[in-house]
């Protein structure tokens, strides 16, 4: 089979390869992949900005049909349409693992970069980290539940977002939009992104279509400024920084008002932050960091977006063949794209 896999350490060193098909082994399944997102954190593995282990097939956004039971599969058969959580191997006895955190377990491999992914027509998944697609939900659609989980877990879960809050978010990209959406549709009263003029065209265009009811370019309007006076100089109950630019990280604590919550889910892909320290502790606020899914978030997610309550969906922007890879990186690191599928 074709596959996309970073072959060595370093900058670069993606490419298409045959591969061989993998078999299930014990408690897992074949899943023929109908359509895989490009993350982040694949473009960070490509740049070499995030743990991995080369050589690896790239890709963890996927959504596929189970195609053959390995022995003691249970809980699923041929045919079912599947999302699974990327939390693949962690060890099952550490203090984490034992609290139900499996994802960040230290010793988790997940698909595309600790074990071979899903940017390839099969992958082999353990049963237990499957949800089923509703019937009516598209395969593209199924492509955005892991990192729409992402928002739910971080927003909702993590740092509990509530009803009627005035929410402000930091980089309009796919998860600033997703984070969106997923504020919306937990209930927030205000929404407001913003980005920089690099996002007008494409970022901040569907921002606007998407209905959000503040989109801010910061070189045309001081967004600080236009925070405080949507909320009569009082300040943010949430901060949602998606963007892991170190001046937007910087800059969360002017927005948020006294005891608001900042949420964390940008990474810089390593690059050091200054932060106002002294300003956060005045205002007594609280700062979340986030990293992967949360269980309960995935059922969650998978029913607001056949509901129709978060339509994920409408960020996918591109839907390619896996044999159009490098165009589509291109496209997603220019800012020419949303959510990118490659369908293998």
């Amino acid at each position: 089979m074709q596959a996309l896999v970073k072959t060595q350490k370093g900058i670069g060193y993606l490419e298409l390869q045959e591969k061989p098909e993998p078999k299930p082994g014990v408690g897992e399944v074949l899943i023929e992949v109908k359509a895989c997102g490009i993350c982040g954190t694949d473009v960070h593995v490509k740049h070499d900005q995030f743990p991995y282990w080369p050589p690896v097939i790239l890709g963890h956004e996927f959504a596929g049909e189970v195609v053959e039971l390995g022995p003691e599969a249970e809980g699923i058969e041929v045919g079912a349409r599947v999302v699974g959580e990327p939390h693949t191997q962690h060890c099952g006895h550490c203090y984490l693992c034992r609290t139900g955190n499996v994802q960040i377990c230290a010793m988790k491999r997940s698909p595309g970069w600790g074990i071979d992914g899903a940017f390839a027509k099969y992958l082999v998944m353990p049963t237990k980290l499957l949800h089923r697609m509703p019937n009516g939900m598209s395969f593209d659609e199924a492509a955005v539940v892991e990192p729409t989980a992402n928002c739910v877990t971080d927003i909702v879960e993590r740092a509990r977002l509530q009803a009627g809050d005035f929410v402000v978010v930091l980089g309009p990209g796919p998860i600033g939009l997703l984070s969106a959406l997923t504020a919306k549709a937990a209930g927030a009263r205000h929404v407001a992104i913003v980005g920089t003029p690099a996002d007008e065209a494409v970022r901040l265009s569907k921002a606007r279509e998407l209905g959000l009811d503040t989109v801010l370019n910061l070189a045309e309007t001081d967004p600080v400024e236009a925070v405080m006076d949507l909320t009569n100089g009082l300040g943010a109950d949430m901060v949602i920084e998606c963007s892991g630019a170190p001046p937007a990280i910087a800059s969360t604590v002017k927005y948020v008002r006294k005891l608001g919550k900042i949420c964390a889910i940008g990474l810089t892909g390593g690059t050091a932050v200054q932060f106002p320290w002294d300003d956060a502790m005045k205002k007594v606020c609280e700062l979340i960091f986030n990293l992967s899914t949360q269980y309960t978030s995935w059922d969650r997610t998978i029913a607001l977006i056949a509901s129709g309550q978060l339509p994920a969906g409408e960020v996918i922007s591109h839907r390619e063949p896996l044999a159009n890879w490098e165009k589509v990186f291109e496209d997603v690191e220019e800012l020419r794209a949303l959510k990118a599928l490659l369908i293998p």
